[in-house]
C-alpha cells in the first residue's frame, strides 16, 4: 500500500462521508484537491494554520468558513497515511497484555 491522504466528513461526532487518495507528505494540495472532486466538496482555503498543522501533525482540519461554499458537515479532516511509519505502542496499562 502507497502512502495516502484520508478525507473525511465529520458530522455529529460521525463520519459522513470519506475518500482516500494517493498523496505525498510534502504537499497534500493535489491529492486534497482530488478527494474534493470524488466526494463532489468544494476546495477548502489552505491557510498557514493548516500548513502548521500538516507539517507537525500530519493532518489538520477545515471549518465550514474554509469554504466559499455552503457545505452540509461541521468540518473536513485530513489525515496522511504512511503504511511504513512504526507502530505506535498504547501507554495505557488497560491494554497490555503481559
Amino acid at each position: 500500500m502507497a502512502s495516502a491522504l484520508w478525507v473525511k466528513t465529520i458530522e455529529g461526532h460521525r463520519i459522513h462521508r470519506q475518500a482516500t487518495v494517493a498523496c505525498s507528505r510534502e504537499d497534500p494540495r493535489d491529492a486534497l484537491l482530488e478527494a474534493c472532486h470524488a466526494l463532489d466538496l468544494p476546495e477548502p482555503i489552505w491557510l498557514d494554520k493548516n500548513q502548521r498543522e500538516w507539517e507537525e501533525f500530519g493532518m489538520t482540519r477545515f471549518l465550514p468558513d474554509a469554504f466559499f461554499e455552503a457545505v452540509p458537515f461541521q468540518r473536513l479532516e485530513i489525515e496522511y497515511i504512511d503504511p511504513d511509519a512504526p507502530k505506535k505502542k498504547s501507554r495505557d496499562y488497560r491494554n497490555s497484555f503481559d
